[in-house]
This record gives C-alpha cells, sequence and structure tokens, in this order.
C-alpha cells in the first residue's frame, strides 16, 4: 500500500464545487489515499465517490469531543476509514497541565468508544501545542504521555515546526505512537500564509520523513497562493521520491 496519501482541506473549494471531478483530478496526480475532513458531513459523498474513483480513506478528521461519537464512527465505517482523527483542540486548552489531561482523557475515552466500532483514535496537532510548555516538555509532549497505548498521534510536521519544536527530534522521541504525518512546507508562517509544495521552504522535509519511516505521508496545503493542483502534484512528486 502506498505511504502518500492527500488531505481533502486542501482542495475544500474544489470538492464543495464537485465532489467527483476533484477526486478524479487527485487520482490523476497519482495519489490513490485521501484524508476526508468534517467526516460525517461528506460521508454520503464520499462512499460512493472514492470507490469510483479508485481512492481510499484510512484516515479521516474529524472532531471527537463534545459531538455524537457514534455518529462519526458509523460515517467512518460507512467509508472505509480506519483511524478517525481529532483535527483541533483550542489554543485556551494547551495552557495548563490540568486541561492538557482533560483532553487526554476525553480522547483516551473516545478511543475505547472506537475501538467497539473496529475504529483508531488520533490527534493532530497545531503550533501551539508545542509552542505552549510546561518546564522542559512542549504541552504537546505533556498530553502523549497520558494517552492510553491504543490511541495515535498525527504529527503535523508544519506547524510543529512553526510552534519551535525540532521535529525530527520529537518523532524519534514519539516512536510508533506516530501513525501519519501531515507533510507540508512553507515559512512556517501561523497564519498559513507561504505555504509552498514540499522541498521548497523551511520545513526540513527528508529529515522529517526519514525520522518516522513508517507513517503514512498526508500531504497538505491550509492555503496555497498558486494552482492548488499543480502545488499538491509537486508535492507528490517529491514526497514519493523520497518516501
Amino acid at each position: 500500500m502506498s505511504k502518500v496519501s492527500v488531505q481533502l482541506y486542501s482542495v475544500r473549494e474544489a470538492f464543495a464545487a464537485d465532489p467527483g471531478g476533484t477526486l478524479a483530478r487527485l487520482a490523476g496526480i497519482g495519489f490513490t489515499q485521501v484524508e476526508p475532513f468534517g467526516l460525517a458531513e461528506s460521508a454520503a459523498v464520499l462512499r460512493s465517490a472514492l470507490g469510483d474513483h479508485g481512492l481510499t480513506a484510512p484516515t479521516a478528521h474529524a472532531k471527537l469531543i463534545g459531538v455524537d461519537q457514534d455518529e462519526v464512527f458509523a460515517a467512518a465505517t460507512a467509508c472505509g476509514v480506519q483511524t478517525v482523527i481529532d483535527p483541533f483542540v483550542p489554543d485556551e486548552q494547551w495552557r495548563t497541565e490540568a486541561d492538557v489531561a482533560a483532553t487526554a482523557t476525553a480522547l483516551n475515552a473516545a478511543a475505547k468508544r472506537a475501538a467497539d466500532h473496529g475504529l483508531t483514535v488520533g490527534y493532530h496537532n497545531h503550533w501551539w501545542e508545542l509552542r505552549n510548555r510546561f518546564g522542559d516538555r512542549s504541552a504537546f509532549e505533556v498530553f502523549a504521555g497520558l494517552l492510553d497505548p491504543e490511541l495515535v498521534l498525527e504529527v503535523d510536521t508544519y506547524w510543529a515546526a512553526a510552534g519551535g519544536a525540532d521535529v525530527p527530534a520529537l518523532l524519534t522521541a514519539l516512536g510508533e505512537r506516530v501513525t501519519a504525518l501531515h507533510v507540508k512546507d512553507g515559512d512556517l508562517a501561523t497564519d498559513a500564509s507561504g505555504q509552498v509544495p514540499a522541498g521548497q521552504g523551511r520545513v526540513p522535509v527528508g529529515d522529517v520523513l526519514a525520522a518516522a519511516p513508517a507513517a503514512l505521508r498526508v500531504i497538505e496545503f491550509d492555503a496555497y497562493a498558486g494552482d492548488i493542483f499543480e502545488g499538491l502534484a509537486a508535492s507528490h512528486t517529491y514526497v514519493t521520491g523520497i518516501a
């Protein structure tokens, strides 16, 4: 199985206008896997459209805290998703160790519920989990230490770098808990401006990928000033060349 996927948030406007056509263009680039976002909302389209274009979705993003988790997990099962990843817990909930522990507890509970559906739960970071620190450890590292063994991490390597992390060292420290990476590049602006195809910015993409050799590589742009499909194609060529 290919280790390269693409986060559909990158093409959110095109997908909203023409889901099938967008998936066809991604398949034409060479992607065989995608990572949906807002899974429950897009499940009806994805159930048929993924197979129509020879695509699978081993991972997907969906909010898991404070929602109907069974609805999310049912959507995941219908779309063939194996790992449901909570993509966002806001900055203000990473500023005290008590709040970090509360998030870990909530996601550990979600992971147990997901197991009843045959699914795995993960978490995806932004920059603030790495920027906020308790002593010599980032809030993200504290969080990882509180997770049950079955819960996995999808490290967004751009946001981790923007938060001040030495990303290859972070990945090495987290080890096999990291089962997926968000691969993107740019000048590390936290407003997502200036993102560029992988290998053209400040993220040491080659070293990052080498530090997590078994992890799924999920290419993403939060924003892109050029043609997004051209940007994704350039990233796909670079990542597949060293994956």
